[in-house]
């Protein structure tokens, strides 16, 4: 049966906090970030709550798109950061919103967004649903070691949806792949207070083998194309935007120079808002859509990759 997608939406906390800021309690600079990432600031939850972002971004994707929440058939949440371990985020969008449907969370990290595209592919082909929502909400802030100047530079708070319907070219082509590695990107989980539990308790705060990640993600940016190219009998050249998850600026260029894409083709939100996980992808494409640079008919390639380690590719028929 396939989809389309009928409306995108996304919010960004108020406080953006740039490189300069960052280097007032860590041993780093501009200097040293910017030309390592392509990161000159992000945006980073003060006063905002999870559920704040992702009733906004749900929001704005439902009025672009003309559906009611009472119109929905499912909500699906991509998130490893929830304000809520119980119950799934995607719940308490159901309740701000309104709805009345199913709804749940699916966990794939910076691949989640296409994981539950996929997901809500399958309740479309079954017949289980007309009008899916579909949000990616991350408050990595909460996760990562302030500390650490590796990583905590990397990363920002957001959220975005896209509200999808039954019917349409979408997708021609999908890989889900699994390179099972924990320890590479790894956030430990809560400890808890059991007087019997006898195990190391690890803090809950992100780390990451950064030169892994980068091949990893290189590669997955690279494989992936080829292989929806492969699957739905097209070129690389006949794809009109390439939006790729956003971790590092070295990871796109690189991905890019060994496909040989034109650059102007390949979204980028990354320099003002740091990778913000599963939302990164929602994002970038929220913003193609309400610059108008989504057309009828044009091809859109989504790459996502991160912890897992997990990789999400989708080919899209826009409109």
């Amino acid at each position: 049966m396939g989809f389309r997608i009928l409306g995108t939406g996304s919010a960004l906390p108020a406080r953006s906090v740039t490189n300069d800021d960052l280097s007032e309690f860590l041993d780093t600079s501009d200097e040293w970030i910017f030309p390592r990432t392509g990161i000159a600031s992000r945006r980073i939850c003060t006063t905002e709550t999870l559920d704040d972002l992702s009733l906004e971004a749900c929001r704005r994707a439902l009025d672009a798109s003309g559906v009611t929440p009472g119109q929905l058939d499912l909500i699906i949440c991509s998130t490893t950061s929830g304000d809520h371990l119980i119950p799934a985020q995607a719940c308490a969008v159901a309740e701000g919103l309104g709805a009345s449907c199913p709804a749940f969370d699916v966990s794939a990290a910076c691949a989640g967004f296409v994981f539950a595209l996929d997901v809500a592919d399958g309740w479309f082909a079954r017949g289980r649903a007309e009008r899916v929502l579909v949000v990616a909400a991350e408050k990595m802030s909460r996760v990562v070691d302030w500390q650490d100047r590796a990583t905590c530079v990397l990363f920002g708070d957001g959220a975005a949806a896209a509200v999808l319907a039954a019917g349409g070219e979408s997708p021609l082509a999908t890989s889900l792949t699994t390179e099972p590695a924990v320890e590479i990107l790894h956030v430990p989980g809560i400890a808890g207070s059991s007087p019997y539990d006898e195990t190391e308790r690890a803090a809950s705060v992100l780390s990451m083998e950064g030169r892994r990640v980068f091949k990893f993600g290189v590669n997955a940016i690279v494989d992936s194309v080829r292989t929806l190219c492969e699957e739905a009998h097209v070129a690389i050249d006949d794809i009109d935007h390439f939006v790729f998850h956003q971790a590092n600026e070295r990871i796109l260029s690189s991905g890019v120079a060994r496909l040989g894409i034109d650059d102007a083709k390949v979204a980028r939100a990354l320099s003002e808002t740091g990778n913000i996980s599963s939302a990164c992808i929602p994002l970038a494409l929220d913003r193609l859509a309400r610059a108008g640079e989504l057309e009828a008919g044009q091809l859109v390639a989504l790459v996502g990759f991160g912890a897992g380690l997990d990789v999400g590719a989708m080919l899209l028929h826009w409109g």
